[in-house]
């Protein structure tokens, strides 16, 4: 069985927002869940060491997915 390494894999870069102070590229710093089942994604910029927070939502639990099965029954 061959393992797979994801040292040098690079995110796209929506993944990875641009700074608010210097436009470089920002780095994820750590990711932490929380309780709802949202994750709190911090990145941080290697040139200015700017840090922003944001608050991604279990896409299986937003609205869309909510609005999309409201109204599907189990067979009857």
């Amino acid at each position: 069985m061959s393992r797979v390494s994801l040292i040098g894999v690079t995110l796209t870069p929506i993944e990875h927002p641009r700074c608010g102070k210097c436009q470089n590229r920002m780095m994820l710093a750590r990711i932490t869940a929380l309780p709802d089942g949202s994750e709190e994604r911090t990145f941080e910029c290697p040139r200015c060491n700017f840090t922003e927070t944001t608050t991604v939502v279990d896409p299986l639990k937003s609205e869309a997915i909510e609005r999309l099965t409201i109204n599907v029954q189990p067979p009857a």
